[in-house]
């Protein structure tokens, strides 16, 4: 479900420090119920999906068409520029120091921080600079869920054109179709073998 950007903006997230510049997109509430301690299995099931594979043929097809014209196109490859700042290259000290997080299986960002309730994690192309900020949110029942938060900056005209061009289909088929594959894969991850949770 999509959330107003206070829900995300009024609780006190590191990645708040981090954004100066970036305009926060989106904020979503993850089909992820859970106790205190489930955030870690959040992160490793995000971390290890692939949007191509979904059971979404809308989503599927999206995906194939954007892989395709990045190739065709150079959207994501080495930039010929000077190199572009990372978010990474500023953490505060604490964050650089900790846990980044996992690594992607597929998808072209890198984990930036990790701490017991948020997850960062960036992706620099010619189009976009992005970030994808996971919390996990309590409330006073002992209830607890993830949220997704999705911030850009986008790179010149180019990206401008490129966020206005796909908003519609990000709203109406990507992030539904991710939040149906995360609703359906989130019990099915608490059963992983204790190997993987490590």
């Amino acid at each position: 479900m999509r959330l107003p950007d206070t829900v995300h903006t009024s609780r006190p997230w590191r990645i708040h420090e981090l954004t100066a510049g970036f305009r926060l997109e989106d904020v979503w509430e993850l089909p992820t119920p859970g106790g205190a301690d489930d955030f870690p299995r959040l992160v490793r099931l995000l971390a290890s999906g692939h949007p191509s594979r979904g059971s979404s043929r809308a989503a599927r097809a999206l995906w194939a068409v954007r892989l395709r014209a990045g190739q065709l196109l150079g959207w994501d490859g080495q930039d010929q520029g000077p190199a572009r700042p990372t978010v990474r290259g500023r953490l505060p000290a604490d964050l650089r120091d900790g846990p980044s997080g996992p690594d992607f299986d597929a998808l072209p960002f890198t984990s930036l921080y990790l701490t017991r309730d948020e997850w960062a994690a960036e992706l620099v192309n010619r189009t976009v600079h992005g970030i994808m900020h996971i919390g996990w949110v309590g409330d006073a029942a002992g209830r607890y869920h993830g949220e997704m938060a999705v911030y850009v900056k986008p790179n010149g005209r180019l990206g401008a054109g490129y966020m206005a061009m796909i908003a519609p289909f990000r709203h109406l088929i990507v992030y539904p179709a991710m939040l149906r594959e995360i609703g359906k894969a989130w019990p099915a991850s608490a059963a992983e073998p204790a190997a993987a949770r490590q």
